[in-house]
């Protein structure tokens, strides 16, 4: 039978040892658990870091890739009979009817466009005028890069040119330039350029170019644009 001074004993050897009694000198354990990776191992953090920071990058990389890829976003049908979209509907009314048009297009794998050229005059009127449009479909190469920035050149140019005036409130960017008397204006809307130039001269004195307002028919231009946009939109 063990007696009471025996089991004390017992357990006091299974009990572990007074912190004063260890050794100072003695090494300490190496910590565990996240906190003693942490003090272990910093670099694994940071490599960890750069490693996310990596594939962030190439992340963003691929989609600009796939973005750029893509092309520009082309919100526009393309028309094969563009005149009989009514693109002069408004220059008509300032200028003076206009015939049905000649229209022509074509389509490639960077660009699809389409034109449409008409002349009219009558016999009150002192002088005579043509419109024309052309309606590009960008599907690789943004045009926004440039955008604006064809020269005016025009060896046959019949008045003196004029300075770039922008419009507002039409397509993404929108432009006037060319003659005091063949007006050019140019929209832009992701994919999609749309040149309108508009040209009229007298068909005896020199005065009679007077007779047109300048500024009603580049209002008519916008107005023209305007619609062409809306109804070339794609549903």
């Amino acid at each position: 039978m063990i007696g009471e001074p025996e089991l004390e004993g017992e357990w006091a050897a299974r009990e572990p040892a007074p912190a004063a009694a260890r050794t100072e000198d003695a090494p300490a354990a190496p910590a565990s658990g996240p906190a003693g990776s942490l003090r272990a191992a910093p670099w694994r953090w940071a490599l960890g870091g750069a490693v996310v920071a990596s594939m962030v990058w190439a992340g963003a990389l691929v989609v600009r890739e796939r973005h750029a890829d893509a092309g520009p976003p082309v919100r526009h049908r393309h028309s094969e009979q563009l005149c009989t979209e009514t693109p002069f509907k408004a220059v008509g009314t300032a200028l003076g009817s206009l015939g049905v048009g000649m229209p022509s297009h074509g389509e490639g794998p960077a660009v699809d466009w389409s034109y449409c050229f008409a002349a009219g005059s009558t016999g009150e009127q002192a002088f005579t005028h043509e419109a024309q449009v052309l309606v590009e479909l960008h599907k690789k190469a943004d045009p926004a890069t440039e955008f604006g920035a064809r020269p005016e050149v025009d060896p046959f140019a019949a008045s003196p040119a004029v300075a770039a005036e922008k419009v507002s409130g039409l397509g993404e960017r929108a432009q006037f330039s060319g003659e005091v008397q063949a007006p050019r204006l140019q929209v832009l809307d992701g994919g999609t350029v749309v040149t309108y130039t508009v040209r009229w001269w007298t068909k005896g004195s020199p005065g009679a170019a007077d007779e047109v307002d300048g500024d009603a028919v580049k209002a008519a231009m916008a107005e023209d644009a305007r619609a062409l946009l809306a109804r070339l939109r794609k549903k």
